[in-house]
């Protein structure tokens, strides 16, 4: 139970560094998700928004940060 333990801890870690950035510098990120390659129709009932290119950076970038926590635990 102690591998369990350490991933979590590691991954709550991880969370609270993240949300530390985006509570101090949330106003930096305000170009994610308006990105070329993001679909967003608007008509007069209908929205419909596709981040396509937003979510392809966020898995490459997640990607790599587990390639290298992987290297190192």
């Amino acid at each position: 139970m102690q591998p369990i333990g350490k991933t979590i801890v590691v991954i709550g870690l991880i969370l609270v560094v993240v949300g530390l950035i985006f509570w101090f510098a949330g106003d930096k990120f305000s170009w994610f998700g308006h990105l070329p390659g993001d679909i967003r129709i608007e008509k007069k009932n209908v929205r419909f928004y596709a981040p396509i290119t937003s979510m392809v950076l966020l898995s490459i970038l997640l990607s790599v940060l587990l390639w290298v926590l992987r290297k190192f635990f």
